[in-house]
């Protein structure tokens, strides 16, 4: 059984996380030390998914102005953890706190290979989101 609640995490154990799920390739190298601390700190929806053991087997985070929309920052899931419904949990969970399906709008980044989880939860590709993006951006996976 896998227990959904709001949290803050550290980064100390969501780096550990990043490490077993495929969000673990979606950072820049570029003072990812530095930044992923104001990640943790900063979003306004932040949800882990723990197993009976209390191992953080799947995280949310977002941004939101809890009236209109909804940012989804990261969706991850503990590799092992993969297809028990946890990712769609986590954003239901997310969009009702949030403000709740009738009021908010979501909005996320999918890497390519998420694309059909996303369309299972009835998200379609966008075709007027707008993009200003300047940042210094070297590949790398956290290890």
């Amino acid at each position: 059984m896998v227990h959904i609640q709001c949290e803050r995490l550290s980064a100390v154990e969501y780096t550990g996380f990043l490490k077993r799920c495929d969000l673990g390739s979606q950072y820049p190298a570029e003072r990812f030390p530095e930044r992923i601390p104001r990640l943790l700190k900063n979003a306004s929806i932040s949800l882990a998914a723990r197993d009976e053991e209390g191992k953080l087997v799947g995280v949310l985070l977002g941004l939101t102005d809890f009236a209109y929309w909804l940012y989804v920052t990261d969706l991850g899931v503990d590799r092992q953890y993969e297809r028990q419904g946890i990712g769609g949990r986590l954003m239901k969970d997310a969009l009702a706190l949030a403000g709740g399906e009738k009021d908010i709008a979501v909005y996320l980044v999918a890497n390519e290979k998420a694309v059909p989880f996303y369309e299972k939860l009835c998200m379609k590709k966008a075709e007027n989101v707008m993009q200003y993006n300047h940042v210094e951006w070297t590949p790398f996976t956290v290890q």
